[in-house]
């Protein structure tokens, strides 16, 4: 269901704004009464569009002040590395992201760690966990812009 309408659309970026507003007030929002956006509300997760509704929390008010990006060089592109692999990473809860790439790296990894000594720790426990060829890490200084919202296109075509 990628081929959105125009009401779907904009349903969907007004959850990605904030997902707590009241069913009435979306539906306000893109011009339908509330029983048709509520439905329309069910079948955008039901299809997948949709895939959670969450609270954004500040990292560092929550402990994790260190972010870092981990670009891995797989020894081998065999389908027992890449399980082990993906076993690896879902057991540290600090991995946030992990993107299979094309390019230079295989894997870029997203963590959020409070400090050094716990990506140390981090690092020890993947690496222990399964063989890499190369990791690669860079240090976010600081965070200049993050937003979990899709540009939308909420305009009528």
């Amino acid at each position: 269901m990628t081929d959105l309408d125009l009401i779907d659309r904009k349903i969907v970026a007004e959850l990605m704004r904030d997902a707590t507003l009241p069913v009435a007030q979306i539906a306000d929002k893109v011009g339908l009464s509330q029983t048709p956006c509520w439905k329309r509300i069910q079948k955008l997760e039901a299809a997948g569009v949709l895939t959670g509704r969450v609270a954004l929390a500040d990292p560092a008010r929550l402990g994790f002040g260190l972010t870092v990006f981990m670009g891995i060089e797989a020894p081998d592109h065999s389908a027992e590395w890449r399980e082990t692999f993906a076993k690896a990473v879902a057991a540290l809860p600090s991995v946030m992201e992990v993107y299979r790439m094309a390019g230079e790296m295989d894997y870029l990894l997203r963590v959020a760690v409070p400090d050094m000594a716990a990506f140390d720790t981090l690092y020890k426990r993947l690496t222990d966990a399964v063989p890499i060829k190369n990791v690669t890490s860079h240090f976010a200084m600081e965070r200049m812009k993050f937003t979990t919202a899709y540009p939308v296109d909420t305009r009528n075509r």
